[in-house]
Parts: C-alpha cells; sequence; structure tokens
C-alpha cells in the first residue's frame, strides 16, 4: 500500500473510527483500523467492535494498493502531529506503516498486522428497505432523548433507545425505569414508513457524533437501510452499521398518565436554575429536592445531613391543592435541559404520581420522572 492525501483527510477519516475501535477488547484486532487503498483513488478506513461497525473514504492518490490494520489510537495521534499538507502512508510486507509528511522530515514508522486478520463487516441486505433521514432530525431526536437512556448493559432493553417511524411521524423514547422521554417529528419531505428499531446506547452516542459533525458540513440525509440484525446509516462516504438490540422494550404508553389532576406553568429558566442551586446543598447519595407547590408559589428545598439545607422560591401559575413531591434534582434538570422552549408546563396528580413535563407551546416533547419518597 502507498497513498497520498491532505492531512486534514486523514484526520476525518480517522477521526471518525475513533468511537467504534475497540480500545478494551480481549481480542488485539478489534483495537485497530483497517486501512485499504483502493485502484479507483479511494483510501478506505474501517473499525468495528462486533456490535458496531464504520467504513468511511476519501479520494486519495494511489500509487499502490494494499490493506492494513493499524492501532487506532496510535495512528490519529501520529496524524495529528504531522504538519499541515500532504501525507503519504506505505505499508511493507511486516504490516509495518511509514507515515510520512510530503515534502518534509517528519515520519512516523508504526507496527500493524495484516489487513485479511480484520473481521468481516456486515452489509446491508439485498432486499434492505431504504429511507432517509436529515442529519438535522436526527440529532434533534437523540439530543432530546439520549439522558435517560440506562448505563446498564445487564439490562438491553432500558440501554437502548426506541426509534420508530410511524407514517409521517418518526418518534425516539428511552427510559430507564425512574424517567422516561419521549420526542415526536414530522418526517423530512412527509415521507411515509412504519418500523420500529431498538438502539443500543453505543450506537445512539455514535450516531450523534456523526450527526454532530454532518451537521457542520450542511447536514446532508442520511440513508437508512433496514434488513437483517443491523441498521445502517449511510452518507455519500461513510456508513455506520449498528447491532439492533434483540429484546422487548416497555409498553412505554402505559407508563405515560393519560390525565392529571392539574397543571404548572413555570419558566423554564427560573426552574433550572433554582433546582441547579438547590442541588449545590442536595445530599451526594439521593441527589433529592423537595418541591412545594402551592397557589402562584413553587418552594424549592434541599436538605444535607452533613453540611446544612437550602431554600429558593419561584412564582408560578397554579391555582390547584397544596402539595409537596421529591424528586432526583438530576432527573429534572436532564429533562428541562433538553428543551428550548421559554414556558413549560408540569402536569401533577399527587404526592407519589409521576409528573409530566410538557413545553407549553408544543407537544413534540414529552418528559415523566417518578417521583421519591419524602
Amino acid at each position: 500500500m502507498d497513498v497520498t492525501l491532505p492531512k486534514k483527510d486523514l484526520l476525518r477519516l480517522f477521526g471518525r473510527t475513533q468511537g467504534v475501535a475497540d480500545k478494551k477488547s480481549t481480542m488485539p484486532i478489534l483495537s485497530n483500523v483497517l486501512i485499504s487503498a483502493e485502484k479507483e483513488g479511494v483510501l478506505r478506513a474501517s473499525a468495528t467492535d462486533l456490535f458496531m461497525a464504520v467504513t468511511t473514504t476519501a479520494p486519495a492518490e494511489v500509487k499502490s494498493t494494499g490493506t492494513v490494520a493499524v492501532p487506532a489510537k496510535d495512528l490519529i495521534e501520529r496524524v495529528k502531529a504531522m504538519p499541515d499538507g500532504p501525507v503519504q502512508m506505505s505499508s511493507t510486507e511486516g504490516a509495518t506503516v511509514l507515515i510520512k509528511a510530503v515534502g518534509g522530515k517528519r515520519e512516523f514508522r508504526l507496527r500493524g498486522m495484516p489487513g485479511e486478520d480484520f473481521p468481516a463487516l456486515p452489509k446491508p441486505d439485498a432486499k434492505a428497505t431504504e429511507t432517509s433521514i436529515s442529519a438535522n432530525t436526527l440529532a434533534d431526536l437523540i439530543s432530546r432523548t439520549h439522558f435517560s437512556i440506562s448505563p446498564d448493559e445487564t439490562r438491553p432493553h432500558l440501554n437502548s433507545a426506541l426509534f420508530e417511524w410511524d407514517g409521517d411521524t418518526i418518534r425516539m423514547v428511552t427510559t430507564d425505569g425512574h424517567r422516561l422521554s419521549k420526542y415526536e417529528v414530522a418526517a423530512d419531505g412527509g415521507q411515509k414508513s412504519a418500523f420500529s428499531l431498538l438502539v443500543p446506547l453505543k450506537g445512539i452516542l455514535e450516531l450523534r457524533r456523526l450527526c454532530d459533525e454532518l451537521k457542520a458540513e450542511g447536514s446532508p440525509p442520511l440513508k437508512l437501510l433496514r434488513g437483517g440484525p443491523n441498521v445502517f446509516f449511510a452518507t455519500s462516504d461513510s456508513t455506520l452499521a449498528i447491532k439492533l438490540v434483540d429484546a422487548q422494550f416497555p409498553p412505554y404508553q402505559q407508563v405515560i398518565p393519560q390525565r392529571v389532576e392539574s397543571h404548572v406553568a413555570v419558566g423554564r429558566a427560573s426552574m433550572i436554575d433554582v433546582l441547579r442551586a438547590m442541588s449545590v446543598a442536595a445530599s451526594e447519595r439521593t441527589g433529592s429536592v423537595k418541591i412545594g407547590i402551592q397557589k402562584g408559589l413553587m418552594r424549592v428545598t434541599s436538605e444535607n445531613p452533613d453540611s446544612g439545607d437550602a431554600l429558593d422560591e419561584i412564582p408560578i401559575d397554579y391555582a390547584g391543592n397544596d402539595m409537596t413531591i421529591g424528586f432526583n434534582v438530576r432527573y429534572l434538570l436532564d429533562a428541562l435541559g433538553s428543551l428550548e422552549e421559554d414556558e413549560i408546563k408540569l402536569g401533577l396528580s399527587g404526592e407519589l404520581d409521576p409528573v409530566m413535563i410538557e413545553p407549553v407551546s408544543a407537544r413534540r416533547f414529552l418528559a415523566i420522572v417518578m417521583p421519591m419518597r419524602i
């Protein structure tokens, strides 16, 4: 293999593979990036952890073709250390890769592994169904809901996001058993489809990273290919494959209250400010705050038996019965932080009933937070 291409293209190529290459695997080959120089004048970089796989390409001057697997972390560190401009990469039969600045003296040699040792990458089924979604839309779905995915990998049905396409509505729902978030958007261009996918947290985080990068490039559409155990998100030069979770997502509609007794209208920024202040004095073990609701006023308190307590108040629009409810303050802050609207409403039924958080202006977002006993 012998190729030359600009440093910025190499950084983009290898940057997209960093999140997928498995640095902690017992299989050393999985911590590597597979580099393939192809006769069509293309350099291809691929990585996999056997649950996700990414492949991305860039045009290059290819003097000789070939493949080699190179440690992902070591590779990008060395490319970052190269001066701006064209960089030459070549490999020997012993899988040693030379990275050299064209027209300069700086060079690195990096020991790799034969490309033939790299595991096979998943490919879309020949009968895969295709739809498309913009990077902006997908990024919005993820940013509004990812915070309530459980980090517990032993509970795959909660360590994932439900991605639903229902007619011309796209929906993402996540829950960790203590809270739930749901966000809906209209499909781009009024596309209609019907499917449901359970995407693991690792895949969601990698998708978010890819969408953020694409948004900076103008938010081009992503092809969404479904078929078999994987889902594929493809751009003109990259493909991210994610192995879907084979589990049953909780029946989230049963968790959402069909009706609530009363609503509290409150400024989102004011509530965030008070909750953040009260969190400073909250117990480190429970992170709990008490929210007292009465006509026209919300009183927020927190207590820490070791250091003291705190209190603050917020004016609200409320005319129902007085009540006091305990919450994990981080759960409330995560839900409020995912919104952009100035005014939100809290749907309340009782001191032991879940609270429903929605924007006043629209119903596309909904969060449910379970109370704590106080």
